[in-house]
């Protein structure tokens, strides 16, 4: 199915995206157990297995919770074990997403993002994957984490802060003049990566935060007993995990979870300008990205 423009999903459009990150996912979850890999639903997929057991009917995408230390080994084993149809994203010297995230893209299909259609890259329907990091005891210590994590997205995405007011979006260009080409951001955000990961997931770890995620998200530390395991829930009639304490980390996340939003809010919307979920988006290179 061919979907063009941002508008608003019908109700076929909005199912055909979501099968095909259905076979996404069970392909990524089949990939995580032969390998002893931990990971978890979180936002909106959290939300739709626990409310729906299945995607909030508006939902049109599959994000996860990985700990630090899976994620990194994720990274290492998909590209030398998985299959090529699954392609893993990330940003890193050679490659630049304009995302904070990891992803698998589906190649044999199309999800064209607005803010992505300038670069040469996977543009195919996705799963993107977060990691979750440990929190340092100390105030100050959470608080340049935090610190380190704004200049990590900040250099990483090439833009300056929008949320945080005048002074720190023109704080944020400032900094960012700084370091002018591609090279030169790549190693200011690989330095603040490594920083603010520097608290690994232990037993004897109190709190654990995303850091790959919007302010509001970062400053959220949340117990570690939340994130120790998995509890395996319906999702679309299929088996999936969230986390064992997800009541915990939704109502920190998101406040009351349970509650649906206002019915002019439920309208099912995509960020792609363009979908195609039978068709590569090699196709439509130099057409739909990376227009000449």
């Amino acid at each position: 199915m061919k979907i063009e423009g941002n508008g608003p999903l019908s109700p076929q459009e909005l199912r055909a995206i979501q099968e095909k990150s259905l076979e996404i996912l069970v392909y990524f979850k089949e990939f995580c157990q032969k390998h002893g890999l931990l990971f978890y639903f979180c936002g909106g997929c959290c939300i739709g297995a626990i409310r729906h057991k299945g995607f909030i009917p508006w939902d049109d995408d599959i994000d996860v919770f990985m700990p630090r230390k899976d994620y990194e080994r994720l990274a290492q084993l998909w590209p030398k074990e998985a299959d090529p149809q699954y392609a893993y994203c990330r940003s890193d010297k050679g490659h630049y997403l304009r995302s904070l995230l990891s992803a698998i893209s589906d190649e044999n299909t199309t999800f064209i993002k607005e803010r992505q259609q300038d670069l040469d890259i996977s543009h195919g329907i996705r799963l993107e994957i977060l990691p979750l990091d440990g929190c340092p005891e100390s105030r100050f210590a959470r608080k340049r984490q935090i610190l380190w994590a704004l200049i990590y997205s900040m250099f990483n995405n090439n833009e300056a802060p929008t949320s945080k007011g005048k002074g720190a979006y023109l704080l944020g260009r400032f900094l960012l003049a700084l370091a002018p080409t591609q090279g030169m951001r790549y190693r200011v955000w690989r330095l603040a990566e490594k920083r603010m990961s520097r608290w690994p997931i232990t037993p004897e770890t109190k709190h654990i935060t995303e850091l790959c995620a919007r302010y509001q998200y970062m400053v959220n530390d949340y117990p570690a007993e939340a994130f120790a395991s998995a509890k395996w829930v319906e999702f679309e009639g299929l088996s999936m995990p969230v986390p064992i304490g997800y009541d915990t980390y939704l109502r920190m996340a998101f406040g009351d979870y349970m509650q649906l939003p206002p019915e002019e809010e439920r309208i099912p919307k995509h960020e792609a300008v363009l979908v195609d979920t039978e068709h590569s988006y090699r196709q439509y290179k130099g057409t739909y990205y990376c227009r000449k």
